[in-house]
């Protein structure tokens, strides 16, 4: 099993103590039993646990139910429209470095409108964390199927049950490059707690897959309680193919980090691309017969 190196997460000045309330913001407003509230605590806890620091924090959403949760957050916040979290947290953390992001999506806003993004955050491999709050539905509209709705299933907007296939996430993002794959359940929430702390401290794009039921529109509570399992150490993160098989044929709903690896961020990539061309540039600067000559060719063209 290969070594990953991780990165600190921010954190406060010895002389500033932060408790778990500190790091709440506005009283959430979700549905009474709803998931989110778990992703929430384990957030919380991870933030509590790490003494991060607020001012260094920043949080981004795109719509739907997981769209107020910069708001509910001790942090910096950015409430963006319809499936374009990542490439507003993408543009943040390009342009802040020095912060630690953190998007959050449903499976609607992150699968359906949002989905073109997905896979291109995943391959420039920027160092931000992705939590896809997947509840199998489009709770704040309502109730219609989202692309990781069962088959079959039946909804007001769909009488006749589902007809097409739902998307697999961690499938997906496995086979688009991710460096850091892993589902976590929202009634775990010290496990899952302890799989955002993992992806935070990733170098690199980190995708976690939370099961969050919705309550009101299509309760899978009990179902996923009774066929969610831990992933055991048996489990080699490093190993793609075993990953994929854990993404693809496991039984029941398997949860934990599923893959890990490690590559140069887009941000690394960006540095040494630079320091190329500056080296470029001041060999160019310094070099006047080469600069006479490149003229001199450029003007023979022209005469």
């Amino acid at each position: 099993m290969s070594v990953v190196r991780t990165q600190a997460l921010p954190r406060l000045p010895d002389d500033v103590k932060m408790s778990p309330a500190d790091y709440k913001g506005i009283r959430p407003i979700w549905c009474p039993g709803c998931g989110d509230y778990g992703i929430l605590n384990a957030v919380i806890q991870v933030l509590a646990r790490n003494q991060v620091d607020p001012s260094r924090l920043a949080v981004v959403s795109g719509i739907g139910c997981s769209g107020r949760f910069p708001a509910f957050v001790k942090s910096y916040g950015f409430h963006g429209v319809h499936g374009r979290v990542l490439p507003v947290a993408t543009g943040l953390k390009l342009a802040r470095p020095d912060l630690t992001v953190l998007a959050v999506g449903g499976d609607g806003d992150g699968l359906a409108i949002g989905m073109g993004h997905l896979p291109h955050a995943i391959r420039r491999n920027v160092d931000i964390t992705y939590l896809l709050f997947d509840n199998h539905i489009y709770g704040l509209t309502k109730g219609q199927p989202s692309p990781t709705t069962e088959v079959g299933h039946k909804t007001h907007a769909s009488p006749f049950g589902v007809s097409e296939y739902p998307i697999n996430p961690l499938a997906m993002a496995l086979v688009s490059g991710a460096t850091f794959v892993a589902r976590g359940f929202s009634s775990h929430t010290k496990h899952l707690a302890d799989i955002i702390e993992a992806a935070m401290e990733h170098r690199g794009f980190s995708f976690v897959q939370i099961m969050t039921p919705c309550v009101t529109f299509y309760d899978n509570y009990k179902v996923w309680k009774a066929t969610a399992w831990e992933i055991g150490p048996d489990h080699d993160p490093s190993d793609f193919q075993a990953a994929l098989r854990l993404a693809t044929e496991a039984e029941g709903l398997p949860i934990g980090i599923v893959y890990r690896t490690e590559r140069p961020t887009y941000l690394d990539r960006l540095a040494a691309g630079l320091k190329d061309s500056e080296r470029l540039q001041a060999r160019r600067r310094y070099d006047p017969e080469q600069d006479a000559a490149l003229l001199d060719s450029i003007l023979q063209r022209y005469r």
